[in-house]
């Protein structure tokens, strides 16, 4: 059984981190054929992760493994009143089926009900369905439909939305 001190330590993105995201996310994307990386287009928030989401109050976290590189990662922002958007939910493959990427996705939300969103609400590509049965684990809900995307992987992905209880609520 996992004791407390065994858990990886979820801390903020630093700049300094940026070529282990861009890393992760690209040995995250190998998985799936016809899923590419661009960095110069498709990840203009990784130039300077520790303050891509400030602008709408959101916040960016890392998780290192034991040689200190980023084995996984989260972000979550506000676009809109009462809403949070997920963004960058990445776990490296030898990281995976250890709970990491629940707990990530639960700091997110934790910080969303502490902002005062009431929603949070993710993109996911179409082709991402192991991370779809996580959200779905998790108490999201898929929209209809799907959007397109024109990055160099021609993306397709789907809407997922979930409640968020008030601090209050859940304590």
């Amino acid at each position: 059984m996992l004791q407390v001190e065994d858990l990886p330590v979820v801390r903020p993105v630093r700049d300094g981190d940026a070529q282990d995201l861009y890393g992760l996310i690209a040995v995250c994307y190998a998985d799936y054929p016809g899923c590419f990386v661009d960095p110069h287009d498709d990840l203009p928030d990784l130039r300077a992760p520790s303050t891509s989401y400030d602008e709408t109050g959101g916040a960016f976290w890392a998780v290192e493994d034991e040689r200190e590189r980023v084995c996984a990662c989260v972000a979550v922002d506000f676009p809109e009143s009462d809403t949070a958007e997920l963004h960058r939910l990445y776990v490296r493959p030898d990281q995976r089926g250890m709970g990491l990427g629940s707990r990530l996705v639960h700091q997110a939300e934790a910080y969303a009900r502490r902002k005062g969103a009431s929603r949070i609400v993710l993109w996911s590509d179409t082709r991402f369905t192991t991370a779809h049965r996580l959200y779905t684990r998790l108490g999201y809900v898929q929209g209809e439909g799907q959007r397109q995307l024109a990055d160099i992987s021609q993306s397709a992905e789907y809407r997922f939305e979930k409640k968020l209880e008030s601090i209050q609520a859940s304590v």
